[in-house]
């Protein structure tokens, strides 16, 4: 009786996983495939305006946009998905058989959790690894075609190099990797050692090493005690511990770094006393936390349409959507306040997790058993 029990859940895990995943997927492909509509309608003149080819249209361009969305929303795809499947379990009375039968509602949210552990990992590596290298392509293709001018220059860039050591540059060119007005000042004990100066500095684009500059009209100023030795020069091979990715910050260039890259990123910059990390740490924390809203997601689902009522699932599924976008919504203001406001990246990151936390405990407990 144990074994037919035991095998009875088996497939009755598979059955809900089915269900679940099934919408899940058929939910992310009819609504992104309204949004490539809506999208190729906005931007078809652009298109046929700067001359994109069909080929970079589909596989540069769209190829890289849905992954990107898909996983954006991915939240709403879940919501959408257990509300939609639970609901009609709930109006066929399957739900009502499967308690009837001694199954525990806790017992019924294995298959889901489950699928939710899934969808959280698929979510992750996807938004961690894989859609950052389509994000490049994919920006690419919209500064060539969509007219999104890229920045790529600066002016007045100070950074830290190294401990005591400070550069400046004062007009930088990304296009050319080139840097004008440039100064790199050497401290120790809080007392200038060194001065440097060019008005020309290069990034050595083909060089097998990182961080190889070339300075043009030189002069270096060694300082030791009241002696002042000076060296100038028509050009220098130099290593700076600087890169041209870290005097440029393009709109979106976060949504371009893997997790690791991320982190290794903010780690650099906050070893130089940056203070423009602030959207880098909102994107690294924003990749974990979207993929544990799966689960409290899931569970609040799963709570509000388990229940067979007179109407439908109609009612539920517009609360469900409404749930759904203020998620969103909450994660947009938060991470607006970490930019702007100083909150730190973290919580702002995780305060629309835990809200909906007592969210999904409220509902669970309303649910039926």
């Amino acid at each position: 009786m144990d074994y037919i029990r035991r095998n009875l859940f088996s497939r009755l895990d598979r059955y809900i996983m089915r269900k679940f995943l099934g919408t899940y997927f058929f939910s992310i492909v009819l609504i992104i495939s309204i949004a490539v509509v809506f999208d190729f309608s906005e931007h078809s003149d652009k298109f046929t305006t700067n001359h994109a080819p069909l080929r970079a249209i589909v596989l540069d361009y769209y190829a890289n946009f849905v992954p990107y969305f898909a996983n954006l929303f991915s939240p709403l795809f879940v919501f959408i998905a257990v509300i939609f499947f639970t609901s009609k379990l709930a109006g066929n009375s399957e739900i009502i058989a499967m308690l009837a039968s001694g199954l525990s509602f806790k017992r019924l949210m294995r298959p889901y959790f489950i699928s939710a552990a899934l969808i959280a990992v698929l979510n992750y590596y996807l938004g961690s690894f894989v859609i950052p290298q389509g994000t490049v392509i994919r920006q690419n293709f919209e500064t060539q075609y969509k007219n999104n001018k890229k920045i790529t220059s600066a002016t007045n860039v100070q950074l830290q190099v190294g401990k005591g050591v400070i550069a400046y540059i004062q007009q930088y060119d990304d296009n050319i990797k080139t840097g004008y007005g440039f100064s790199l000042d050497k401290f120790e004990k809080k007392k200038l050692v060194s001065h440097m100066t060019a008005s020309v500095i290069r990034y050595d684009t083909i060089s097998e090493s990182r961080f190889h500059w070339r300075a043009q009209n030189y002069k270096i100023r060694t300082l030791k005690g009241l002696r002042e030795e000076i060296k100038t020069g028509v050009e220098l091979d130099t290593t700076i511990m600087m890169e041209p990715m870290d005097l440029v910050f393009s709109k979106g260039q976060q949504e371009t770094f893997t997790s690791p890259e991320l982190r290794q990123y903010i780690s650099k910059q906050q070893e130089r006393g940056s203070q423009n990390v602030v959207q880098y740490e909102v994107e690294y924390h924003k990749r974990i936390a979207m993929s544990f809203a799966s689960f409290i997601l899931t569970v609040i689902g799963a709570s509000l349409s388990s229940r067979k009522r007179k109407g439908g699932m109609g009612l539920y599924l517009g609360i469900g959507l409404a749930l759904s976008f203020a998620y969103i919504l909450l994660q947009t203001i938060s991470a607006t306040f970490a930019i702007n406001a100083g909150t730190p990246a973290m919580l702002a990151e995780w305060i629309p997790n835990i809200l909906y936390v007592f969210i999904a405990y409220f509902c669970w407990r309303q649910a039926p058993n």
